[in-house]
């Protein structure tokens, strides 16, 4: 367990996960500067730059955020992370995620979510996403792919207001099962 890498660079057909570094800010705050992608998240002001930028600084922290760029253009589209990770256990969460709007409602997010799951199910037997309550778009997203509702939390954010998260989890087998068509 001690070989799992926590930013190695994941490449799909469309896009490629690479690690975050400090100096992908301008590029990033770029994707993430459109009101509409923090709608119905739990911190829906992420959209300005004092806002992000506490977001940002948490991933760099980390040391396990991407940032996600287009293969055909070049550009950063979004970020996402591995966090609350315990290997003992075998389990770890992906989230933090976002995506630009111009790559939504197609297969990007399917293919992110694939490769970090991929990555992460070489090492660990439980994945975690925790989503804002309210969030109906990635809620029905994690579903598509084998997501299990396990429970929902009330927890506070970075500002300090109440905020309710659902957790979802994914095993290896709800995963396969899922892309490959079949009914658990």
């Amino acid at each position: 367990m001690a070989d799992f890498v926590l930013q190695p660079v994941l490449t799909g057909k469309q896009i490629t996960l690479l690690p975050l570094q400090a100096d992908d800010f301008e590029a990033l705050y770029l994707a993430a500067s459109d009101p509409l992608i923090w709608q119905q998240h739990p911190e829906p002001n992420r959209y300005q730059r004092e806002v992000f930028a506490r977001f940002f600084d948490s991933g760099i922290t980390s040391g396990s955020a991407f940032k996600v760029v287009d293969n055909q253009s070049g550009l950063v589209i979004g970020s996402s992370r591995y966090y609350d990770i315990n290997l003992t256990e075998r389990e770890l969460a992906i989230g933090y995620s976002f995506l630009a709007r111009s790559h939504w409602g197609g297969a990007v997010n399917g293919e992110m979510k694939q490769l970090m799951l991929h990555h992460a199910f070489l090492h660990v037997d439980k994945v975690w996403l925790h989503i804002g309550a309210d969030n109906i778009r990635s809620r029905r997203a994690v579903e598509k792919i084998g997501g299990v509702f396990s429970h929902q939390v009330e927890a506070k954010n970075a500002a300090g207001e109440t905020e309710y998260k659902v957790h979802y989890y994914l095993t290896p087998a709800l995963y396969q099962a899922a892309v490959s068509g079949a009914v658990m």
